[in-house]
């Protein structure tokens, strides 16, 4: 059932487009309703979550997305309300902005083996690692605003004192194994970041949410889509993301391998690295989200530690 608060908000924010809601897609970072555009066109109308991402990164955001879609790039255009503004604070101090509808069914779900055939998976994998480094290649040839901002994938936004996500390493639901697992990953993480970057390790603006639900199958190819998260970062960081989700995959290391081919990389030491820096990141991400008796706190830490294992031996 519906929230009715978040209902009226919905209702509000997509008159300014003159529009209608028509359903709820997703309730998590943002909520995110499909609307029906005056010409019946649909798209997506976003309720930004309170306190996440503030207005000027939002609009840094939109302007990314509508640069790279200008560009051909498979990536959801944002749409001007009525008055012609991309995004508008609504009554309640929630923001809400409309970005154009793709259609096609996701990679996949998290926490679902794929079903498909390995060599279909493998396919999407390659396709998918193109697509990263057309995203790449394009956002290096932008001369960004001045007033650009996104929030920084870097060394300290992985691994320092105050990481994006938290402070994996103290998860209140850490045993001694545990716990010392995820703090001599960042220990070696945090050995490791600063010498790729002072080496030319290449960074720059990265989609940084790069799931499977975040990967859309439309007809003209892989799209990506929910650049919320997005910001500047190590490029091999939106890899290792596509990569977390499939530490229980048969083909892990197929997937791996063809989605580094796609993208044009060899170095799987520092794709594994940024495997498990995202995994550790997903870690820290639960702890102001989920509720404490969310069974996801546990799968995310045994799976971390299952990388952390895996990744330094």
């Amino acid at each position: 059932m519906i929230d009715h608060a978040l209902m009226a908000a919905a209702t509000e924010a997509a008159a300014l487009w003159n529009a209608r809601p028509v359903r709820l897609i997703t309730a998590r970072e943002n909520a995110v309703f499909e609307i029906a555009l005056p010409s019946g066109d649909p798209a997506a109308l976003r309720l930004h979550r309170p306190g996440y991402q503030g207005e000027a990164a939002i609009r840094s955001e939109l302007w990314w997305c509508a640069e790279l879609a200008s560009r051909d790039l498979p990536v959801p255009a944002p749409v001007a309300t009525c008055a012609g503004q991309v995004l508008k604070v609504l009554s309640n101090g929630r923001i809400a902005s409309a970005v154009a509808w793709i259609n096609g069914p996701a990679l996949g779900e998290a926490g679902v083996p794929f079903a498909e055939p390995v060599l279909v998976q493998i396919d999407r994998h390659f396709r998918l690692g193109q697509l990263l480094r057309r995203l790449h290649h394009a956002s290096d040839e932008l001369v960004l605003p001045a007033w650009f901002t996104r929030p920084k994938w870097d060394a300290d936004g992985l691994v320092g004192e105050t990481p994006f996500w938290g402070r994996f390493w103290d998860h209140v639901h850490t045993n001694a194994a545990q716990r010392a697992a995820l703090v001599a990953a960042r220990d070696a993480l945090r050995a490791e970041l600063p010498r790729y970057a002072a080496a030319g390790g290449d960074a720059g603006l990265i989609h940084a949410d790069v799931l499977r639900e975040n990967v859309l199958q439309s007809d003209a190819g892989l799209a990506l889509i929910d650049f919320d998260d997005s910001g500047f970062g190590f490029r091999l960081y939106d890899l290792g993301t596509v990569l977390s989700q499939n530490q229980y995959e048969p083909a892990r290391d197929d997937l791996r391998d063809a989605l580094m081919a796609g993208y044009g990389t060899q170095d799987i030491e520092m794709v594994e690295l940024f495997t498990m820096a995202r995994i550790l990141a997903s870690v820290g991400w639960t702890m102001p989200r989920l509720a404490p008796d969310d069974p996801i706190h546990h799968s995310h830490l045994a799976r971390a530690v299952m990388c952390v294992r895996r990744v330094l031996g």
